[in-house]
């Protein structure tokens, strides 16, 4: 019988995936990236193409020793990293790593941890998308690149210690040029002018804003040309001359992005960004949640077939209960007391009493 190898990321993934799959596959966790750029330098030959050089993560030569030994056992190796740019890359290293064949190595993804899904992905196995791969190594050379530069301007100018990125680098610019606006604004005076008018039969006032003359819109620039104006208007008939009507829509929430998840966890229950994350990871492995990255074709499949089980299922429900209720009515009607038929038939007599009340009322 063949022998199959199937590589995830986190190890709480392991158990659930290996209880949907055969006793042919063997599931193993590389528990994050494999390999990285060095820390003691900057590990990027600028003068050749700014080629990257990787080393093996301290702590990961035994994972990579036990993931080689079990691939030299299989007939196949899959990689189910995450299914972004982040675990394309970690795939890409990992067949770089254990020196997996082209032939051998295929590369499986999946959106959500079930059943359906993950079987769904062994039957469309691909190659190793390197754009992605490529895509995530232009983020992480630049991150290199900025912070191994900056930072030490930081720690010679601001405090030791801080580190500096491509994120935070432009953020900076953003906040200085705002600022420098902020500072270059020239404050210029200017006044409104609103009126409350009282309408005959309405509760509420109405709050006119002043716009100008019928011709075009005028700016109150000083506090002598608004007295001049109040004047003016203090005892003017004001006439309604068009009404606009709109109608508004509100829209559904959208799904939790992100950035969006980490402000609400902040904002509602003043969680840090890591613990929320940390939270939502626990979260999905745990398929409690899921992400939004999921094919939607698939689901409303899967959606129509459980309708269609939980429909029959209610079905026969329904004709059980209907039975059940019926024999549990004619034993209570048998053992029913007169004096509960009588209060019962008294309360009916008084409620038709009432209704004829009620429509003589509104006759009248």
């Amino acid at each position: 019988m063949a022998h199959y190898l199937v590589i995830v990321e986190s190890p709480a993934k392991v158990k659930t995936i290996k209880k949907f799959l055969g006793s042919n596959y063997t599931v193993a966790a590389s528990q994050g990236h494999v390999r990285d750029l060095p820390k003691s330098s900057l590990g990027i030959d600028v003068e050749h193409d700014y080629e990257p050089k990787y080393i093996t993560i301290r702590g990961k030569g035994d994972i990579l020793a036990a993931l080689r030994k079990e691939a030299k056992k299989s007939d196949k190796v899959f990689l189910a990293t995450d299914p972004d740019r982040e675990g394309e890359a970690i795939s890409w290293h990992l067949a770089t790593a254990l020196k997996l064949d082209e032939k051998k190595m295929r590369r499986i993804t999946f959106n959500e941890i079930t059943k359906n899904a993950v079987k769904a992905s062994l039957k469309a196995p691909r190659d190793i998308d390197m754009n992605l791969v490529d895509a995530q190594q232009a983020r992480r050379v630049l991150d290199r690149m900025v912070g191994y530069r900056i930072s030490p301007l930081l720690w010679a100018k601001v405090k030791r210690g801080l580190s500096a990125g491509r994120v935070q680098s432009v953020a900076l610019r953003l906040v200085a040029d705002r600022e420098e606006e902020i500072n270059a604004f020239i404050p210029e005076e200017y006044w409104t002018l609103d009126v409350i008018l009282k309408i005959k039969g309405e509760k509420r006032p109405l709050t006119a804003k002043f716009y100008g003359t019928d011709q075009k819109k005028m700016t109150i620039r000083s506090e002598q040309e608004l007295n001049e104006i109040v004047k003016k208007i203090e005892n003017a008939e004001f006439k309604v001359s068009d009404i606009k009507t709109s109608e508004r829509f509100r829209k559904a929430p959208l799904p939790f992005t992100t950035s969006t998840l980490q402000q609400e966890a902040a904002k509602a229950l003043n969680f840090g960004t890591q613990k929320t994350m940390r939270i939502a990871q626990q979260l999905y492995e745990g398929v409690d949640i899921i992400f939004v990255r999921i094919l939607l074709e698939s689901q409303t499949k899967r959606t129509h077939r459980q309708e269609n089980i939980s429909l029959l299922f209610t079905e026969k429900s329904i004709l059980r209960r209907g039975r059940r209720s019926r024999r549990k009515e004619r034993k209570y009607r048998m053992h029913m007391r007169r004096s509960v038929r009588r209060i019962s038939a008294e309360l009916r007599l008084r409620s038709k009493n009432l209704s004829q009340e009620i429509s003589s009322v509104c006759i009248n």
